[in-house]
């Protein structure tokens, strides 16, 4: 018996690549999603950069807000000089720089004076000790953090009763709002905290 050979015939399959459109208009989709992301990364390092601002601004809104009720429960003030100075309280009109509050103890009052000298810090507006490159604080390398960049505004408001037009007399919102610019911006960051206060503690 004879073998029988059997011949495979190589088919030609049809073979085809991406167009030159086609590549372009995948580089081109690349493109924004890498833009995307190196935007995404710009505005973490920038937030990164000024989360120790925030965090200083948080702080100062919410220590100004405790000093009012803390004066207030401890008889300190008085119900009625809880209000700007032109409304006839004690408490400045309008931002003002961080400083030191006076005899009285309470911030945004006109006996604020710049805060006492004390190394690494110069008298002027408040001023914050950070620790140096070795992480610790209240070593020789400390470094001081001037908050001369910082305005604090303390704002006393009326409240009204339910009908929408009555002052209601034992009741006042308390608005304390503090702002700081860097170099570079060109709107300054606001921390704004807000309150009610009554007349009775």
């Amino acid at each position: 018996m004879g073998a029988t050979m059997i011949r495979y015939r190589p088919t030609a399959t049809a073979q085809s690549g991406f167009t030159l459109i086609e590549t372009m208009i995948a580089i081109a989709i690349m493109s924004i999603g890498i833009l995307t992301l190196i935007a995404t990364f710009g505005t973490a390092i920038s937030s990164t950069q000024s989360a120790q601002e925030d965090l200083i601004a948080r702080q100062k809104a919410l220590e100004a807000m405790e000093s009012i009720y803390t004066a207030r429960n401890t008889q300190q003030i008085t119900f009625a000089q809880i209000a700007n100075i032109s409304k006839g309280g004690i408490f400045t009109d309008g931002p003002t720089p961080m400083l030191s509050a006076g005899p009285d103890g309470l911030v945004n009052t006109v006996d604020d004076t710049n805060f006492a000298a004390s190394l690494p810090c110069a008298a002027v507006p408040e001023c914050i000790v950070l620790p140096g490159p070795d992480g610790k604080l209240g070593t020789p390398d400390d470094v001081a953090m001037s908050l001369s960049n910082f305005n604090r505004q303390i704002q006393i408001n009326t409240v009204l009763e339910a009908d929408g037009v009555t002052i209601n007399p034992n009741l006042k919102q308390v608005v304390v709002t503090v702002t700081y610019t860097k170099i570079g911006w060109t709107q300054p960051r606001i921390y704004t905290v807000n309150g009610l206060i009554s007349a009775f503690r």
